[in-house]
């Protein structure tokens, strides 16, 4: 087997990044048609209570930064989960200015409840992978999530704020 030169490599890694780019937009379409539209919520609020379940309480800008997301999207999202008793703002005594939010009661059993529909659409999804391959996967994922983690975007940067 010949050796790939750096340019072959970074070339292999543009195209592996692409293929992911690929897979982590098109899973938004089973997500939303299998759990999200049969829950009576939109994709942004599922993305949000499932952060705020994995990873707990978190502001709204907490939110926007961990899922690459516009902070207006992530408000409107907020607001519309909090009217339906989903969310709830948390005390902050820290800072006033900051409002983090948490799952509810009733968050957390909605959560509970579109687990069967979670189960369902990943059932899908990993269905054609053998046991060793979605081990594999999640490894893999995992490995990856950890080095995405350290990213820093510089300090100048300015995102780009249109539909």
């Amino acid at each position: 087997m010949e050796k790939k030169d750096d340019s072959q490599i970074a070339s292999d890694q543009v195209e592996i990044l692409v293929d992911l780019l690929k897979v982590a937009t098109r899973i938004a379409r089973p997500m939303r048609d299998g759990v999200a539209d049969p829950e009576d919520i939109s994709v942004t609020e599922l993305r949000i209570l499932m952060a705020l379940g994995g990873e707990g309480e978190l502001a709204g800008i907490d939110l926007a930064e961990l899922m690459a997301m516009q902070a207006m999207n992530v408000s409107r999202a907020l607001n519309s989960l909090e009217k339906m008793g989903l969310v709830e703002l948390t005390d902050n005594q820290n800072n006033r200015r900051r409002k983090p939010y948490q799952l509810s009661t009733a968050g957390r059993a909605k959560c509970d409840q579109m687990n069967e529909r979670m189960s369902e659409v990943a059932s899908f999804v990993f269905g054609k992978l053998t046991e060793s391959e979605l081990r594999r996967v999640d490894r893999l994922l995992r490995k990856i999530d950890d080095r995405l983690v350290q990213w820093e975007s510089p300090p100048d940067l300015h995102h780009v704020q249109r539909a």
